[in-house]
């Protein structure tokens, strides 16, 4: 699945290329992806000027004067600039044509989503209930060592919970513990506040770092170019279980938290 690093690839990489220009039609080509897909988005954005993207999380929102455009790339998803002329493939499910320009919606496993949300109406439920951002100021050691002090849950999967940090998926929040020194089954509630220091920092590098090298791709992701990321050639122990740690020569453990894999060195993370 795309994770934060991979989506802020996205939105880097077709913002300069889209911001500015108006939208000349709207191909689509499936009724629904995890939702219906807005009825009318032709009519809608027709003529209407984009004029930013932005992350929120791991959804990118293409802004209108009138509404934005809210699109998660689910499980397998990507988004690509185009020229007008290249013909769909397969799982091509939506197209935003922007004179010569094509924005479009590739998703393999439908899990994706593409809603519009008008200008003035409430705030969408998806977006209320989204937590801090990690690469914000506010998301600090402080703020992460008060917030989870009555939690028991182990620190991988709350660093996962998209109501208290955005977008920290299961790849970065391996990658961070890691760096941290911090073992993934520790109870979020117990960790001190110095530890938090070395833990909030790091999930900065690691997500910075991502960002830097177009993502991971282990599966389906590709940048709005079709390029392919390369933060996954720096794992230190995402999808490295039996291998050798590279800091300590121990080996890199995998085990099951919440339905996801977690890797980690029992050596350096205790």
């Amino acid at each position: 699945m795309p994770e934060l690093p991979e989506v802020e690839v996205t939105c880097l990489g077709v913002a300069p290329l889209l911001q500015g220009r108006a939208v000349t039609s709207v191909a689509v080509r499936t009724p629904a992806l995890r939702y219906p897909l807005p009825a009318g988005l032709g009519e809608i954005l027709a003529e209407r000027v984009l004029r930013r993207v932005e992350r929120r999380g791991k959804y990118l929102l293409f802004c209108f004067d009138h509404g934005r455009l809210l699109i998660h790339l689910g499980m397998s998803g990507s988004l690509r600039v185009l020229t007008a002329a290249e013909a769909p493939r397969k799982h091509d499910h939506l197209d935003l044509a922007f004179g010569r320009r094509l924005l479009r919606l590739h998703d393999p496993r439908r899990f994706g989503a593409v809603l519009w949300l008008p200008e003035g109406a409430p705030e969408h439920s998806l977006l209320t209930v989204l937590g801090v951002e990690p690469l914000s100021e506010a998301f600090d050691a402080d703020w992460l060592h008060a917030a989870t002090r009555s939690r028991r849950a182990a620190i991988k999967p709350t660093l996962m919970d998209s109501h208290l940090v955005v977008g920290v998926g299961n790849i970065y929040a391996s990658e961070s513990l890691f760096r941290a020194g911090i073992d993934p089954r520790t109870a979020a509630g117990r960790i001190s506040l110095a530890r938090y220091r070395r833990l909030v920092p790091a999930i900065k590098e690691v997500l910075a770092a991502a960002i830097a090298q177009g993502g991971s791709t282990l599966r389906d992701f590709v940048g709005s170019d079709g390029a392919a990321g390369y933060f996954q050639q720096e794992h230190q122990v995402y999808d490295r279980g039996g291998e050798a740690c590279r800091v300590c020569g121990g080996t890199i453990r995998q085990l099951r938290q919440g339905q996801r894999s977690t890797f980690f060195c029992p050596r350096c993370q205790s």
